[in-house]
């Protein structure tokens, strides 16, 4: 089949490599975010996918909009049989939807209908799942509505940021991708409508989410940080101090804490850095203050001198 895909950031390059690498179809054209400028010299860069597309020597488009004249015009030129999406980062107008023959399937990280949204990841770690996986569906006008065609699952472990998670995910997505483009082609496949029960919403995550609230359990702490690392990355402030926090390691039973911690009250020893939540305490991993690189707790604990009575809020 002639394929078009669609998509931005790294995860969406495994899947992309298998359909340029596979023997059945081609990919004829890719859509991608437009060039954005990244790193202290504010360079202009490529997308993940554009770069690979580039190297590949196949055409891509970078539209504002996928509602861009351009994008309509550019889809009748390439004549495709099959769109396929992942983590493109915009909508797709009906008129584009329509365009390939067998319309478009995207590729999302949940077992649909669960945490249908921008952030499944990310939602499914904070809220103490231990399944989760990917879906291919047809993609139309709802929110990740469409009908699925395929599914796989992956068990959560318990040190999982959401960085560690979605590169499991994407890479065995792209096999379930392949699978199901397969599959259309040959007639094989016919997508089953989705469970109206069951389905949750993961939204797209602003700053203040990433935020930690140490009036929570401390398993809730622990899943906050690790839902939001390394994007946008969990973060607390000691006084007028932002600080970007690594993953943490629950302490409920440690004996080196330095006696009980009120929610958000820090407890430094010689070799950790101990923060009182709402049902016991966390041993901070790394932190990083502006500017800085990320250090382990106990030394940036030993250049900063927090008070004996600092808190993190």
């Amino acid at each position: 089949m002639r394929l078009v895909f669609a998509g931005t950031p790294d995860v969406a390059v495994p899947t992309l490599n298998d359909l340029i690498a596979s023997d059945d179809h081609e990919v004829v054209g890719v859509i991608t975010r437009p060039d954005a400028t990244a790193g202290r010299g504010r360079k202009v860069v490529r997308s993940d996918v554009g770069a690979v597309a580039d190297a590949h020597g196949i055409e891509v488009i970078t539209p504002r909009r996928m509602s861009d004249p351009d994008v309509a015009e550019t889809l009748r030129r390439w004549a495709p049989d099959l769109g396929v999406v992942v983590a493109y980062g915009g909508l797709i107008p009906q008129d584009v939807l329509d365009m390939p023959v067998h319309g478009w399937v995207n590729l999302h990280f949940s077992l649909l209908p669960a945490w249908r949204g921008a952030a499944p990841v990310q939602a499914s770690i904070a809220a103490g799942d231990e399944i989760t996986g990917a879906s291919v569906f047809q993609l139309e006008a709802g929110l990740d509505t469409g009908p699925v065609f395929g599914t796989l699952t992956e068990r959560i472990r318990t040190t999982d940021t959401s960085g560690d998670l979605l590169t499991r995910l994407a890479a065995a997505g792209s096999g379930l991708t392949k699978a199901v483009v397969d599959g259309i082609a040959a007639g094989e496949l016919s997508p089953v409508v989705q469970d109206p029960e069951g389905v949750s919403h993961a939204a797209k995550i602003t700053v203040d989410d990433a935020r930690v609230r140490w009036d929570l359990p401390s398993h809730v702490v622990d899943r906050t940080i690790r839902a939001h690392t390394p994007a946008p990355g969990a973060w607390t402030a000691l006084g007028d101090t932002r600080l970007k926090l690594g993953p943490v390691t629950q302490a409920d039973d440690d004996p080196a804490v330095p006696g009980p911690l009120d929610s958000g009250q820090l407890g430094v020893t010689k070799k950790a850095v101990y923060v009182g939540t709402a049902s016991g305490a966390v041993k901070l991993g790394t932190v990083q203050a502006p500017g800085k690189k990320a250090m382990n707790a106990a030394d940036w604990a030993r250049g900063t001198r927090p008070d004996e009575n600092g808190r993190l809020a």
